[in-house]
């Protein structure tokens, strides 16, 4: 996969992953290091309908 064109970076793809209902959307390298996220690490998920946004956040216990 190239590279994204400059101001690109945070765009990013809707992807429907396996026959089943589940869609994906991949994040960069360095969001990950920063967050300092594992993967297969547990992530908690808010939904805001008004805003049309998802806000993640590390799962806690």
């Amino acid at each position: 996969m190239g590279r994204r064109k400059a101001g690109k970076e945070n765009t990013r793809s809707l992807t429907k992953t396996g026959s089943g209902g589940s869609y994906s959307v991949t994040l960069p390298k360095a969001v990950i290091r920063l967050f300092g996220w594992k993967e297969r690490q547990k992530l908690a998920l808010t939904i805001h309908e008004r805003a049309k946004s998802i806000t993640i956040k590390d799962w806690k216990k």
